[in-house]
């Protein structure tokens, strides 16, 4: 038997990949990373202390096994303060490296909506301590997302209206017209640093509003011609 035809045993159980449903199929989307752009859209930045004049955009990672498809988060320990953010999910179908914005269309397999839900006590701590924020980001079960629906049903995402309710009063709304970087321009600055790849997740800002949730909040969040997003708090 030769090297490429030997057969490898795990000496632990392997973890079930990430998944997330693909509109009006029985299909699902293989998650390979799951990236995130930081104040992305002016009002947002101005509420949380920032200028929102045009700067190179900065990024973060969740954790893709973070992915919550079944409408259930679970309130996360070691905090008094997790807040909501109603955000455009981007799909990715193909990758590439140094990709031009005018290109960005070609590698887009569909959109989602999601929640890039934040221990934000945690977060304002490392900030002050110039500390990562993986804890305050990327906990377990920190990104709720609805099914994908593909790019030929929606089109490519310019604009549309973006929402959150929590337990039926409006939390946030804005337009997807409003970001700072589209998302062509997201992905261009994005494969300037990561080699991007099918599989992989863009979680693109959200909307000023954001706000603390707990135990027993429904949210509701909406993106046109996208599917909606429906999460309760446990």
């Amino acid at each position: 038997m030769n090297l490429r035809e030997r057969v490898y045993e795990f000496v632990v159980d392997l973890a079930p990949l990430p998944a997330v449903p693909v509109v009006g199929t029985r299909r699902t989307f293989p998650v390979r990373r799951l990236y995130c752009v930081g104040r992305n859209y002016a009002e947002h930045t101005r509420e949380m202390g920032g200028d929102p004049k045009r700067e190179k955009p900065f990024f973060f990672q969740k954790a893709p096994d973070s992915i919550v498809t079944d409408g259930v988060f679970p309130y996360p320990p070691l905090t008094s303060d997790v807040h909501h953010e109603i955000e455009l999910v981007v799909a990715l179908k193909a990758g590439g490296q140094n990709i031009p914005s005018a290109k960005a269309k070609d590698i887009v397999y569909g959109y989602a909506t999601g929640l890039d839900m934040t221990r934000r006590d945690l977060q304002a701590e490392a900030k002050k301590q110039g500390r990562p924020w993986e804890a305050a980001k990327a906990f377990d079960r920190a990104a709720p997302l609805s099914a994908i629906t593909p790019i030929e049903q929606s089109g490519f995402l310019t604009k549309g209206a973006i929402t959150l309710d929590v337990n039926g009063e409006r939390r946030q709304t804005g337009d997807l017209a409003d970001m700072v970087w589209p998302v062509a321009d997201i992905i261009a600055e994005l494969s300037q640093l990561f080699l991007l790849a099918p599989g992989d997740l863009i979680f693109t800002g959200t909307p000023s509003g954001v706000g603390a949730v707990k135990r027993g909040d429904r949210l509701h969040g909406e993106i046109a011609r996208l599917a909606p997003l429906d999460v309760v708090v446990t």
